[in-house]
């Protein structure tokens, strides 16, 4: 089956630049009560995933004042690029298989989904993924 049929475009998906500020990552993942949010370059280009914990590292580890100590302005120069830590949410292409997506739904909320430039066009969600093998585990 394609995976198409799973994916919530771009359009309908909450993200981030990767040029936009720290502090606008942090209100727009608040915002949307999002743990995690998928960061594209202005291209297109998927980047990576950025999640609270990223936010957290970041500000601990750059933070020389203690955490206590911020100013959120001080946030506002700081872009999401330089917060991104290792790949927690590699995509898969637009031609990955139902059995790819269950396997990496498993460990993750959501899986990016690129065309083959590495454009990013969507998302798969967990709960897409558990409805499509509830259907047809009915269905047997």
């Amino acid at each position: 089956m394609n995976i198409a049929f799973f994916i919530t475009p771009k359009l309908d998906v909450a993200f981030l630049y990767d040029d936009c500020s720290l502090r606008q990552g942090l209100e727009k993942m608040r915002h949307r009560g999002y743990t995690a949010i998928p960061v594209i370059s202005r291209e297109g280009l998927y980047i990576g995933t950025i999640s609270e914990g990223d936010f957290l590292w970041h500000l601990l580890d750059h933070c020389g004042h203690g955490i206590e100590g911020i100013d959120i302005h001080d946030t506002e120069d700081i872009p999401i690029r330089d917060l991104l830590r290792e790949e927690k949410y590699p995509p898969v292409p637009v031609t990955a298989t139902v059995e790819q997506l269950v396997s990496k739904g498993m460990s993750q909320n959501f899986v990016p989904v690129i065309d083959d430039t590495g454009v990013f066009i969507g998302i798969v969600t967990r709960k897409d993924i558990i409805k499509h093998l509830a259907k047809n585990q009915e269905k047997k």
